[in-house]
């Protein structure tokens, strides 16, 4: 589960276990990719493609963990105080991952990440109460929302980002 969701999405959850490692994004064919994104009806009949969430590399906006008081605190997000207390001994005195590599931008530790660090359908299903099928379209606007209190809404992350969900 990303930081992003963590601390973007306000929902409760009880104590989960890991979900089971999903291949990364970029390991996923673009044939593959191709066949998940969806597509709706958008007025007169044309087809209008919905997102397809994928990770940019090296933006790590999900892992600035203390994003302030506009987003919820673990205390709010998390059940288990074991979670509470995982999730702030990550916490750097910069607010940001003590495991983001910032000069490359990247998880020291991304194998091994915590469950909640992992952007997954079957993390969301079981962390948030979100169906697989709504995924796509709650963790890019998770992400976007994440970004833009990270890097600022005219920023490059946000313009990756936004052409990478949409191509």
């Amino acid at each position: 589960m990303s930081r992003a969701m963590l601390a973007v999405v306000p929902y409760s959850f009880a104590a989960v276990k890991p979900a089971p490692e999903q291949p990364h994004r970029s390991q996923v064919s673009i044939k593959t990719q191709k066949k998940a994104s969806r597509s709706s009806t958008a007025g007169f009949g044309a087809k209008k493609r919905e997102p397809l969430w994928q990770c940019v590399k090296n933006c790590g906006a999900c892992c600035k963990l203390d994003k302030g008081p506009a987003f919820p605190s673990p205390e709010e997000i998390f059940d288990d105080p074991s979670d509470i207390q995982l999730y702030k001994s990550l916490v750097g005195m910069d607010g940001w991952c003590i495991h983001f590599e910032k000069s490359t931008r990247t998880c020291s530790i991304y194998a091994d990440r915590p469950y909640f660090c992992r952007v997954e359908p079957d993390v969301f299903e079981t962390l948030y109460g979100i169906d697989k099928k709504k995924f796509n379209k709650e963790a890019c606007s998770s992400c976007i929302d994440t970004i833009k209190a990270v890097y600022g809404s005219q920023s490059e992350e946000l313009d990756k980002f936004k052409n990478a969900i949409r191509s």
